[in-house]
């Protein structure tokens, strides 16, 4: 075979430049790429995969609203989605169900959010995309950066026609989601050591579901081994997910995925009653080792956004809700680092801040979820000091705003630590269980599903 010089293969690499290049086309850099390009920045996105194309993650949050408007996209939104106006929470362990309103959050002019197919509606966005400036280019791998000297980078990309263009970038966005492209180039993404739990998940048709405005509302069924999640959808189309510890998935044994969902569903007698007359529309599937962190957010010109800085266990739907803030935050700092060299640091910090404190205050109750005291508190909150207004605004997703919930999340945390001095032999158990739960299992399946 033979082999062309270095010289003349790079003669066949078309070079670019542009402002910003951002890597990835889901809801993070379909959100910042459009914002970046009207302040009248040269954008280019490059997505790896062809939208439409299939993803989970289908539950926002109602704090989403404000930003479809704002990108221009609420209309088409609204088309595809289905109403959610609740969450609702299903115990073994209590004999009651518990549905928390958005419309009795602190903030009542967001009572509502909707259920999506990511198929459809990341779509919208990189269309949006598309539409306000962006040079978007689907079907187009990246497979190298290198940060310069002088404060430039270079970033090469194969189109799916073999095609290699390397642009010259001012600054770089990896929105690459879970490739976490830039973490794992610079060897920074780190397993959670306070969580660590795998999904199982698949669509089905003929699901039962709850009459009038009910019938959108997310359900969270708690298990032995986990939680499970029930979205209805669109079109008849029902997700429905399984989020379990490492243990549990290695008693997975030789059985499908499909078996193996199957069978634990069975396990929860009211989830199971909800997909009695339902059927699997699609393949089921796995994702393993759910939870990481990037060690930054950032560095001199280069950001990471949404689940490319960091992916939380998605129980309260925070996970769409963040990479799109991400994206507003990202092109607040961009914007400045670009027009205004010398406010960066301050910028860079700002934006620092805000990215961190989206996965600390919801894993604040992630990692408790599970804890029997917890689930006390949620199957039957009280609204003492507003603390379950304040709770509604955390599952709704306003935790960046001026909305004051911080004094009564404060509240919350000290009665439910209160709650655990006083009961300390069930606090006792729980905390071993969880030690138990979040270890980590040698087992390549359990991680790569």
């Amino acid at each position: 075979m033979k082999v062309e010089p270095m010289e003349q293969q790079d003669q066949r690499v078309e070079r670019r430049q542009c402002d910003v290049l951002v890597i990835g086309g889901g809801p993070a850099g379909s959100t910042v790429a459009p914002l970046l390009a009207e302040k009248g920045h040269q954008v280019v996105l490059l997505e790896k995969a062809r939208h439409p194309r299939f993803h989970i993650g289908e539950s926002l949050l109602p704090a989403n609203l404000p930003l479809f408007e704002r990108l221009g996209v609420a209309d088409e939104v609204k088309a595809v989605g289905m109403e959610k106006w609740a969450a609702e929470f299903v115990s073994p362990y209590h004999d009651r169900t518990q549905v928390f309103h958005f419309a009795d959050a602190w903030d009542k002019s967001m009572p509502h959010a909707y259920q999506v197919k990511r198929v459809e509606f990341d779509d919208i966005l990189i269309r949006n995309a598309g539409r306000k400036g962006v040079e978007v280019h689907q079907g187009c791998k990246v497979n190298a950066v290198d940060f310069l000297p002088d404060q430039t980078a270079t970033v090469r990309a194969r189109h799916d026609d073999g095609r290699e263009t390397e642009w010259q970038a001012r600054f770089v966005v990896d929105a690459s989601g879970r490739d976490t492209f830039l973490a794992h180039r610079f060897q920074i993404k780190q397993r959670n050591p306070r969580h660590n739990s795998s999904a199982v998940y698949g669509h089905f048709a003929h699901a039962r579901r709850h009459a009038g405005q009910d019938e959108g509302n997310i359900t969270i069924f708690w298990f032995d081994h986990g939680w499970f999640w029930f979205i209805p959808m669109m079109n008849d189309t029902t997700s429905v997910g399984m989020v379990t510890w490492p243990y549990h998935m290695k008693t997975k044994g030789t059985r499908s995925l499909r078996q193996f969902l199957l069978d634990n569903i069975a396990t929860s007698p009211e989830l199971a009653l909800r997909l009695k007359d339902a059927n699997l529309m699609t393949e089921v599937e796995a994702t393993g080792n759910f939870s990481y962190v990037a060690e930054r957010t950032h560095g001199a010109n280069y950001l990471l956004l949404g689940d490319a800085y960091a992916f939380i266990d998605p129980v309260f739907s925070s996970g769409v809700w963040l990479a799109m803030n991400s994206g507003v935050i990202g092109a607040e700092a961009v914007d400045t680092c670009l027009a205004n060299p010398a406010a960066a640091p301050a910028a860079l910090k700002r934006f620092d801040a805000l990215m961190r404190r989206g996965p600390k205050q919801f894993s604040w109750f992630i990692y408790r979820i599970t804890n029997p005291i917890m689930r006390d508190f949620f199957m039957g909150p009280k609204n003492v000091f507003r603390v379950k207004e304040a709770l509604l605004s955390v599952l709704a997703g306003d935790i960046f705003g001026r909305t004051p919930i911080w004094r009564s999340i404060w509240i919350f945390k000290a009665l439910y630590y209160f709650a655990n001095v006083f009961q300390p032999k069930r606090a006792f158990r729980a905390w071993k269980q969880r030690r138990l739960d979040i270890r980590k299992v040698d087992d390549p399946a359990v991680y790569n599903a």
